[in-house]
């Protein structure tokens, strides 16, 4: 522990030294007299804002990443066709405008005039096309999200080589069957869908179908994305330098032209703080090198004072669920009552009340409120269809009965006989008091927990890969459609981490891919339950985010989808 206090010392003071240009010192910041605060430009603004919103990201490739920290970055260096404003709704991004055939099926983007990449050179539709299809390109990529942004497009499956319940092509994949098409002069973009898709708006503004300069990626193949003089892209901002394990330092694009307003993006640049250690972000806030932080130490927050209470430290809820994926590849998890036992063991009112101190909800159920039904709202409806309570009991010593009693049928009675078993896990927030109640939990069962610590950049893709037997893993939606939470547990779904296959459940989320909206919902329900009852993954907690951000940080927002904004953040020089 010592050891890592001095490490976060001298990392805190590597970063105080190395913006002294930032907020401090700001003779060259730029006038402000278009800001209300400030209409007669009589103050300066600092040249730079700091902020922290993760460690060093597994990948900023917008095909390849699947986490919030590398969306947080996306959203600020790229724009996709729609974008999501402040009241999360879509609005015009690249394309000025889109038109929807009466029958749902076709939808046709015109893009802006004049629009460039951060290099000066020119963008059109040509650029998404190529965009959308390298996202499909499973010979050469592992895309996580294919199946989630490009499912309901017209030749997905001969794109994608019709793979089997394990994912396997059965086909030569054709990346060219996609049915996604830019005119000659790339003026517009025609996308044909295979059903109907009421949410395709949102999809289309997700980081993951942002463009890609074609000849940069062929050039540079994966490493393209590492280096700032090859990370070429297209929204407000574009990398001017990267430092492993200490900054990313973005500079206004000079060529940028979308859907956000150029005369509110005033900072000339961000610096996201690559910081995975609470202790080190908490004290590069407290000396005012970053503005605002995500990792926050957790020990410290009966100390903060609520933003609405006039303090620093903000909760805010989003739309997902932090649960446990159990690894079915490994046959001890194949069993369903060692998984009902390893689920109904956990009191998920200490968790999220007392271990993660009230700032997440418990989650008995799996998608979780604020996501919307047909008529009302999912989580809501799906207890009404229960009787009026949740999949998950609330009554923690019945459950644990239960748990004990699954865990005997199972073969293993009072844990005899049942094999250690290892849980993986990063280190931020809650995650590793999360780690050791669990282990405070199952003893109760006669099973032995060992906690693996996997740094952030390696733990992803540990997890894609299977390599482990339970880890935390948790999602947050990219759209408000319950599909989006529970299609990650489809066989073929790239971020199907615990590998569930179930024909019943496919079968369900195959039926909810209708223009019918009472149809759609009762299958994603139907889904849902299948899911839970085969106890596919271990519900804990439905999230908040929680952070701390100073004062002199204005312009920026939050949005359910845990995105932070800073597009048009700005501080005053001091």
């Amino acid at each position: 522990m010592k050891t890592k206090k001095i490490i976060a010392l001298v990392l805190t003071l590597a970063l105080s030294l190395s913006m002294l240009f930032g907020l401090a010192a700001c003779k060259d910041g730029t006038k402000d007299p278009t800001n209300p605060a400030n209409p007669n430009g009589s103050k300066t603004l600092a040249d730079a804002i700091s902020v922290q919103v993760g460690g060093n990201p597994e990948t900023i490739d917008p095909a390849l990443n699947s986490a919030v920290d590398g969306g947080n970055m996306l959203i600020t260096l790229y724009e996709t066709l729609l974008i999501i404003d402040k009241d999360n709704n879509v609005q015009p991004g690249q394309a000025e405008k889109y038109d929807v055939s009466p029958d749902g099926l076709t939808w046709t983007f015109t893009m802006r005039d004049g629009l460039k990449w951060s290099d000066g050179t020119e963008l059109n539709a040509k650029d998404f096309e190529y965009a959308f299809k390298r996202v499909c390109d499973v010979k050469n990529l592992a895309t996580p999200y294919a199946e989630t942004v490009c499912g309901m497009i017209e030749g997905y499956l001969d794109a994608v080589g019709n793979p089997d319940k394990d994912g396997k092509p059965t086909t030569t994949p054709d990346i060219n069957k996609l049915n996604v098409k830019a005119s000659e002069d790339g003026k517009t973009l025609t996308i044909k869908l295979a059903y109907p898709c009421s949410y395709f708006d949102k999809i289309v503004s997700f980081a993951t179908l942002s463009p890609v300069q074609k000849a940069t990626v062929e050039a540079n193949g994966d490493a393209w994305a590492t280096k700032p003089e090859t990370y070429v892209c297209n929204g407000p901002y574009m990398i001017e330098s990267w430092t492993p394990g200490e900054r990313i330092v973005c500079k206004k694009n000079p060529y940028y032209k979308g859907g956000w307003d150029s005369s509110k993006i005033v900072t000339n640049h961000i610096n996201f703080l690559l910081i995975e250690e609470a202790s080190a972000a908490y004290a590069a806030y407290q000396n005012g090198t970053a503005l605002m932080i995500k990792e926050v130490p957790t020990e410290e927050i009966p100390s903060f004072k609520k933003a609405s209470d006039g303090g620093d430290f903000y909760v805010d809820p989003i739309l997902g669920t932090y649960y446990i994926s159990l690894n079915l590849g490994k046959e001890i998890f194949q069993n369903k009552n060692v998984r009902k036992a390893l689920s109904l063991a956990i009191d998920r009112e200490q968790v999220a009340n007392v271990i993660m101190q009230g700032t997440y909800s418990p989650a008995y159920d799996y998608v979780g409120p604020g996501i919307i039904d047909a008529e009302g709202y999912f989580e809501e409806n799906s207890k009404k269809a229960n009787g009026g309570k949740s999949f998950i009991g609330t009554d923690y010593a019945a459950n644990l009965e239960e748990a004990k009693k699954a865990l005997a049928e199972a073969g293993y009675p009072n844990g005899e006989g049942f094999p250690t078993i290892t849980y993986s896990t990063n280190e931020s927030g809650y995650h590793i008091p999360v780690a050791e109640y669990l282990q405070q939990a199952y003893k109760q069962l006669g099973i032995t927990l060992n906690i693996e610590k996997v740094e952030w950049m390696s733990f992803t893709p540990q997890r894609r890969a299977g390599d482990y037997e339970m880890a935390r893993n948790g999602w947050v939606m990219d759209y408000n459609d319950a599909s989006n939470m529970l299609e990650l547990f489809g066989s073929t779904n790239g971020n199907n981490d615990g590998k569930y296959s179930s024909a019943a459940f496919d079968a369900a989320m195959e039926k909810s891919k209708t223009a019918d909206k009472k149809a759609h919902f009762e299958a994603l329900h139907e889904a849902e339950k299948i899911a839970l009852e085969d106890y596919a993954f271990i519900p804990l907690a439905y999230y908040n985010d929680f952070w701390l951000q100073s004062e002199k940080l204005q312009g920026t927002w939050h949005s359910p989808y845990g995105y932070w904004y800073f597009q048009y953040g700005y501080a005053y020089a001091d």
